[in-house]
């Protein structure tokens, strides 16, 4: 090449550069930050977010780089949305119902009570309007969606007291966010959010009485059957719960249209291989936590599980009425959940009855 012709071609790249939005660009390379609501590192869901970030520097030959910050690191935890929003932070990896504050419509982009199982909501929001319903909410917050993990079913929790009938929830202090946290509270217990990092300490210096988390794999990380006796399940809470990756609208569309598409493609991957990782992990975890830790793992009662589910019933019912988006939301939500259910009861679980004989 003739040194004008590179010089020439060098200033058109450096005015090219010049003009795109931020983040800074330094020698066609993006920089990116990403907050999270987990601790840094931790089993699953920190090392999903590190991994998403890797996935899209990798399928990107480096253009678009992510540097993850832990909860605390950047950003409180449950600050990660507002940061995003805000422009503080590029891209945020967390559950959706943290952002209930904002609207209650966020609630079925994780998960809710009695609601999908992962591959309904999987279901719902590739094929059934999910997705567009979820873009059109958020983009009133300045963000862009992905679903980029799912831990799967998760059990109902640690209890440091045994749970035989509804008058057994009366007062109990229990840490569940989202929908689950209204059930409960209407079953008359003191439901709160606590990020992951400060359950522990919680459950062990008695500020609460019980918590749910994840599920088997992340439960044992945490250390949860050295302060809680019993484990109980079924989870009603969380059926499938589904986590995210949130790009500053801005930043999403300061991307090519070949960068948006390895985007989609890394998120798509994650939530795939996450789910995967959690139903290969949990199995394994639930068998340490009840032979080597003697954990005690106990089902609800009937009586229990009814109420679990005619409240969780109502409290659908009434943050639909929220306002005209989460309506719009729980339509779409319900109408695939009901057209998915039969199928799910044939297939999925009418194959697991019959393989148990």
């Amino acid at each position: 090449m003739k040194r004008r012709s590179f010089l020439a071609g060098a200033g058109i790249l450096t005015a090219a550069a010049a003009t795109m939005p931020a983040p800074a660009i330094a020698a066609g390379k993006r920089n990116l930050k990403m907050v999270t609501t987990w601790p840094k590192n931790y089993p699953g869901l920190g090392v999903s977010a590190e991994r998403l970030a890797k996935r899209i520097s990798d399928m990107t030959e480096g253009a678009i780089n992510i540097k993850v910050f832990a909860a605390g690191e950047l950003v409180p935890a449950l600050e990660s949305f507002d940061a995003v929003s805000s422009g503080a932070a590029d891209v945020y990896h967390g559950a959706e119902y943290y952002w209930q504050g904002k609207s209650q419509a966020f609630n079925f982009f994780t998960a809710v009570p009695f609601g999908m199982t992962a591959d309904e909501i999987n279901a719902w929001i590739y094929h059934g309007g999910g997705q567009e319903l979820w873009d059109d909410l958020s983009k009133g917050f300045n963000i862009k969606p992905f679903m980029a993990a799912n831990t799967g079913v998760q059990l109902a929790g640690w209890y440091r007291k045994e749970i035989n009938t509804l008058e057994d929830l009366k007062g109990l202090k229990i840490r569940m966010p989202g929908l689950g946290g209204e059930v409960m509270r209407r079953l008359g217990a003191a439901a709160v959010t606590l990020p992951g990092g400060e359950i522990f300490p919680s459950l062990q210096n008695g500020t609460i009485d019980a918590t749910e988390w994840v599920g088997p794999w992340n439960d044992m990380a945490f250390g949860f059957y050295q302060v809680a006796k019993y484990y109980y399940w079924p989870g009603f809470h969380e059926p499938g719960s589904s986590l995210s990756a949130g790009f500053n609208l801005a930043v999403w569309e300061s991307f090519t249209p070949a960068q948006q598409a390895i985007v989609r493609a890394a998120c798509s991957a994650e939530n795939d291989y996450t789910l995967a990782e959690y139903n290969y992990w949990n199995g394994r975890s639930l068998k340490t936590l009840i032979e080597k830790h003697k954990v005690e793992l106990r089902k609800f009662s009937p009586e229990v599980l009814t109420a679990l589910r005619t409240t969780s019933d109502a409290v659908l019912a009434d943050t639909a009425k929220a306002d005209e988006t989460t309506a719009k939301v729980y339509a779409s939500f319900k109408e695939a959940m009901n057209s998915s259910a039969e199928w799910t009861r044939i297939g999925e679980q009418g194959f697991v009855d019959a393989r148990q004989g």
